[in-house]
């Protein structure tokens, strides 16, 4: 009300001075359209200001906790289908209270002891429900189940859960660094990271993930506490027993050796219950392994292998055997397959129950991928190559210290591509390869200088160089990274400094500062628009949609109009300064306003399609992927529009004031699609370069090319890590591809031998802790 009211004092004001004749009637027309811009742009900025301060309401986030509990129990199921957990039944391995002393706490703020079974869904939730605190950690040997017991878990309280019940969500906790974040700031984070479906503020309101975790509508299952170093899980251990509510659910997974030491160092998790495993019988195993197992002949090399281990029931395949891993990769090995089981009981070959797990290892991706050739020879992928390729994969992997196969974090594992300056080197390459046909295309102009384009390609490539080294290396690191429009403008300036000795040579000062000045704006617009041209933490997933047209709006009009002003200030100073011949500073300020106008809805709609939209299903690699890509594309185009129109329409328009102008006056349409196409072929390229660097897709299609073109990786990198979890080599959590096992990654890697050690000391991985950087070998 305020700023409406003295909207239009000032234009009274203004209509006023008008009526005594102190000015034309189109100079204040122009400045009325002025003022009722910028006054209309500061209401529409409160009004929004108080839309995003407002609280979701109950109603709300109850409908949040529900959509949260139907996308957890699709994700999980269809996860429970692919690991086969339920076919044909999972394996029965009995869960009951840790025997070791110093691990858990007093047995009166636990409550009773737990024990239950991982095939009965029911006592899984029954014992989980009825502990003091609802607080449980699982502790276990490697391969003794314990993401299958979370994943079972999370299952049987969803399909037992009550209306107001908890939500159990599953995630790793490799990316929580309690130097950096709260656990609450984590889980929100990663809530709304896999589940994008809660970011829509306008259904759920702005606070819904904030108050399920807060009022404890979610229980964390947080599994992997051991893929940390040891000061990684004492930091984490710690930062979940300090900072979270004695009575807020929990579930942790750790190895049993592990988790001793991290709560020798720190102390128990207060109010939790420990579970472990009981060892697997041989014969619930082989019971589990024959109804895998097609009847017939198949039947009998089961009868055969359960006849030996009758005789030897200590032997190292018995052992091996009583790890629920080793059942599982057995199953997928002989189960569907053609091999004889009843070689794992041959003690020459396989003398210790560490040679019957390698051997059960090292024959998994064959068996795998070597049937799904059987099945379709022309469509699936060659066993070699895919063994060759997981290596490489796991290699990576083992080498950053990491188990999360992030895409987005790619280009990391390429030389060219690790640090701020090497990346910006290797856009400043793209960009001349980009701009090399438009030169090579002046020589196939009849009449023309066909050369004058060459000599430009290198002081381009420079620009982008420069701009984003020092916004990969400086910018970055500095205060001002979260101001976009600070941002821009100091990138935009050292973009205009770079390219200033070329503006310069062979012409006089007061245009060349000019041109510098001009391209200076004309860089400040993309890079406003695209944001900071560094890799992003996490990938975009956003598309457009009319949802969030109230919270988009206010902020579209202020762009529009603050770039409106901006530009026309810019194009009255830069044609008065050029033009020999007296200029209307109103006309020419009008057209500059309309420009930017255009110029600002451009970069408005570009913010349109990069908010956040609802989505029905959890966040995957391969959707993120398409995401990103989008916004990639659509940025891209949207910044070259924005660095190519200034220029276009500043050269339609200002001819007409020099000795030499010929054209009509205001420049016409098709003088600007000429000069706007031309400087689409070169000078639009920088933009467009510089909104593929602000985002995830082009640098991982960049590491994606370079490392497939080594033959470290295939071509259709995405395609194939699909495939790898169907086949149950890989396990997907969200956007990130994990090995289904560390052990099978560890296994793989060391098959690893060819591929070299990276020359460069690589950049340390957002998705890790410091504490787990510090740690990495």
């Amino acid at each position: 009300m305020v700023t409406w009211t003295v909207c239009a004092v000032a234009a009274a004001g203004l209509l006023l001075v008008w009526r005594r004749g102190s000015g034309s009637t189109e100079a204040v027309t122009s400045m009325t359209g002025t003022v009722t811009g910028l006054f209309g742009a500061l209401a529409a900025w409160a009004w929004r200001g108080d839309a995003r301060r407002r609280r979701s309401g109950e109603e709300q986030v109850a409908a949040a906790a529900e959509v949260l509990a139907r996308l957890v129990r699709r994700q999980w199921e269809e996860e429970a289908v692919l690991r086969q957990l339920f076919d044909p039944a999972p394996l029965p391995v009995v869960w009951a209270d840790c025997t070791l002393p110093g691990v858990g706490d007093h047995r009166e703020l636990v409550g009773d002891a737990v024990t239950c079974r991982a095939d009965r869904p029911e006592e899984l939730a029954a014992a989980f429900r009825g502990l003091a605190r609802r607080r449980l950690v699982v502790l276990g040997p490697a391969g003794s189940g314990k993401t299958t017991f979370a994943v079972l878990l999370v299952l049987a309280l969803l399909r037992t859960r009550g209306p107001g019940d908890p939500v159990p969500v599953l995630c790793s906790p490799a990316s929580f660094d309690p130097e950096r974040e709260s656990v609450r700031d984590w889980l929100r984070r990663r809530i709304t990271a896999e589940y994008p479906a809660l970011a829509d503020t306008e259904t759920y309101g702005a606070t819904a993930v904030d108050d399920l975790i807060a009022e404890r509508r979610v229980v964390p299952v947080l599994d992997g506490l051991d893929e940390l170093p040891p000061p990684g899980r004492t930091s984490v251990l710690a930062a979940l027993d300090d900072t979270l509510p004695a009575g807020a659910p929990l579930v942790l997974t750790c190895r049993t050796d592990e988790y001793r030491k991290a709560v020798t160092d720190i102390g128990v998790l207060s109010g939790a219950a420990v579970v472990e495993p009981a060892p697997v019988r041989i014969a619930d195993a082989l019971a589990l392994l024959r109804l895998a197992t097609p009847p017939g002949a198949r039947q009998q090399r089961w009868d055969a292998l359960a006849g030996r281990l009758a005789r030897h029931p200590r032997g190292p395949a018995a052992r091996a055997l009583s790890s629920p891993l080793m059942v599982a990769l057995a199953r997928a090995v002989y189960a569907d397959d053609d091999g004889d089981p009843a070689e794992l009981a041959d003690a020459r070959r396989f003398p210790t129950p560490s040679d019957v797990e390698h051997h059960l290892l090292d024959a998994l991706v064959p068996a795998l991928y070597g049937r799904a050739r059987r099945r379709d020879p022309a469509g699936a992928w060659d066993p070699e190559r895919a063994h060759g390729w997981l290596a490489r994969l796991a290699g990576g992997l083992c080498r950053r210290g990491t188990y999360d196969l992030a895409w987005w974090q790619l280009f990391r594992w390429v030389p060219a591509l690790a640090g701020p300056w090497r990346r910006a080197a290797a856009w400043g390459l793209v960009t001349v390869v980009f701009l090399l046909p438009s030169a090579v295309g002046g020589l196939l102009v009849p009449g023309g200088n066909a050369w004058w384009p060459v000599p430009a390609v290198l002081p381009r490539a420079l620009v982008v160089t420069v701009v984003l080294g020092i916004g990969g290396s400086f910018v970055a690191r500095s205060r001002i990274a979260g101001r976009p429009v600070a941002t821009a403008s100091v990138l935009a300036l050292c973009g205009g400094l770079t390219a200033a000795p070329a503006v310069l040579h062979g012409t006089t000062m007061r245009p060349a500062v000019l041109e510098v000045c001009f391209l200076a704006f004309c860089l400040w617009l993309p890079l406003l628009g695209t944001g900071l041209p560094v890799p992003p933490r996490m990938p975009s997933r956003s598309a457009a949609s009319w949802r969030h047209t109230r919270r988009w709006l206010p902020g579209a009009v202020t762009m529009v109009t603050g770039v409106a002003v901006i530009s026309g200030a810019a194009y009255t100073v830069y044609a008065t300064a050029l033009a020999h011949t007296p200029v209307a500073s109103t006309r020419t300020w009008a057209y500059g306003t309309g420009v930017g106008a255009i110029l600002g809805s451009v970069l408005a709609a570009l913010s349109w399609v990069r908010r956040p939209v609802s989505a029905d299903d959890p966040a995957t690699a391969a959707s993120s992927v398409r995401a990103d890509r989008l916004i990639s594309l659509i940025s891209g185009v949207a910044c070259a529009a924005a660095f190519v129109l200034p220029s276009a329409c500043i050269w339609a328009y200002v001819p007409q004031h020099t000795p030499a102008g010929t054209r009509s006056p205001g420049g016409g349409l098709a003088d600007i699609a000429a000069i706007a196409t031309t400087g689409l072929l070169s000078g639009g390229l920088i933009a467009l370069v510089f909104a593929f660097a602000a985002r995830a897709w082009p640098h991982y299609t960049l590491a994606r090319i370079m490392l497939a073109a080594r033959g470290h990786l295939p071509w259709r990198l995405q395609t194939f890590l699909a495939d790898a979890h169907r086949l149950g080599i890989l396990r997907q959590v969200g956007p990130v591809h994990q090995f289904r096992h560390a052990r099978l990654q560890h296994r793989l890697a060391e098959w690893d031998a060819r591929l070299p050690r990276p020359r460069f000391q690589p950049e340390p991985s957002d998705s890790l802790p410091a504490a787990a950087r510090d740690g990495n070998p």
